[in-house]
């Protein structure tokens, strides 16, 4: 007769199997990564005039920095629109004061909406009605560009088959231990990903803090209105944009995203809304995201065997494995010494997000800049307060 194996072995088994598809995925990311960073980046004379949107909701830490970097471009024709919702919105002395010092680039669009639905849509929709030019670019708040930015940014747009280009980011600037851990979740997991599933083609996706696209390419999906909605509007702009018929482009460079959380909790709530988004834009793809969770499987399969020889071997092995990878990653591909110094709190941040992938599989609601909304299952935002959707205050655009 055929054995019956035990609960205990089966038990054993069922967590060995995100630990060995953690550690071939991060090896695989290393593979992934030498052939993206390897192609040349796209450069040629195609400089057309641009606009790029910058959506605005207080004062982010580097802010005035960010936006100098901005208005330091090696690029002849462009427009800056700072965009913001609020008449006491704290970062708007500093916005009027460059709209002021540069009136010829920087044009400030002040509109009253309180978020009612995805507020940085509707930041968006303000900002463009001041652009000028065909051509754009969404800037969060938070992106800081190195002076080649926008002709990197647009250089693969020459190709009309091309419908938008995004570049990588690199957390930075993380002086808290929690603004540590959030610097590893974009550095040590979310650019890998993003460049294993480019490559491969596992995924498609459309990073919206830095993405160059057409405006008469958006008009033919609907506009920018029509994404209000949705939680990952990134996400639904280049599935729109795709469903053009047109591709999309990830860049070899990578812009600098600062860490700002002045609280482990706002951390928390935003680690949750990030997986979130993944979810939202990828049901499948991130409930499989379990499977590659190697260090938290590996603690759990160790603690089953009471630690022993073989337990402390695996965790040992999937630590190892997991930590050499992230370690080149970051140093050889990212250029990241901030984070390669903090790497030691990369277990303790990969334990933290297993707890915020179930959160995010169970929540029906997010927060975003300390507003909470609700959430359907299919990633559709529910309005905070519809009836302020009927409101519609008059835009005041600054053009010094």
């Amino acid at each position: 007769m055929l054995s019956v194996p035990d609960l205990s072995t089966v038990a054993q088994g069922a967590l060995l199997l995100p630990v060995i598809g953690g550690s071939v995925f991060s090896c695989l990311g290393l593979l992934t990564a030498a052939r993206f960073f390897g192609r040349p980046v796209a450069t040629g004379t195609y400089r057309p005039p641009v606009t790029v949107l910058k959506p605005i909701y207080g004062l982010d830490k580097g802010l005035e920095e960010s936006l100098e970097a901005l208005l330091s471009q090696d690029y002849s024709d462009y427009q800056i629109v700072l965009a913001v919702q609020r008449t006491d919105d704290p970062a708007l002395p500093l916005l009027r004061r460059l709209a002021a010092e540069h009136p010829a680039r920087v044009t400030l669009v002040v509109k009253p909406s309180e978020p009612v639905i995805n507020g940085k849509v509707q930041n968006l929709v303000n900002a463009l009605t001041a652009a000028r030019h065909d051509l754009l670019i969404i800037s969060d708040s938070d992106v800081r560009v190195a002076p080649d930015y926008l002709s990197t940014m647009v250089a693969p747009l020459a190709d009309n088959k091309v419908g938008y280009t995004c570049s990588l980011y690199r957390s930075m600037n993380a002086d808290s231990w929690f603004e540590k851990l959030e610097m590893l979740s974009f550095n040590a997991d979310f650019v890998p990903s993003l460049v294993f599933s480019y490559i491969t083609g596992a995924a498609e996706f459309c990073i919206g803090a830095s993405v160059a696209f057409r405006r008469s390419d958006l008009e033919h999906t609907g506009g920018m209105a029509a994404l209000g909605d949705y939680l990952v509007e990134d996400y639904e702009l280049g599935r729109r944009l795709m469903k053009l018929g047109k591709s999309m482009v990830l860049m070899p460079h990578t812009v600098d995203i600062l860490a700002d959380f002045p609280s482990y909790l706002r951390w928390w709530n935003h680690q949750v809304y990030w997986d979130q988004n993944t979810r939202a834009a990828n049901p499948f793809g991130f409930a499989c995201t379990i499977l590659t969770r190697s260090v938290p499987f590996a603690l759990l399969f160790a603690g089953v065997r009471g630690f022993d020889f073989t337990g402390l071997n695996v965790l040992v092995t999937a630590l190892g494995i997991r930590l050499v990878t992230a370690a080149w990653f970051q140093g050889a591909y990212l250029k990241d010494r901030e984070g390669l110094r903090a790497l030691w709190l990369l277990p303790v941040r990969d334990m933290i997000a297993l707890a915020s992938w179930y959160v995010a599989i169970t929540r029906r609601s997010f927060e975003w800049r300390g507003l909470r909304f609700g959430l359907t299952r299919d990633g559709r935002i529910l309005p905070r307060d519809p009836t302020a959707m009927a409101q519609s205050p008059q835009i005041s655009s600054v053009k010094p």
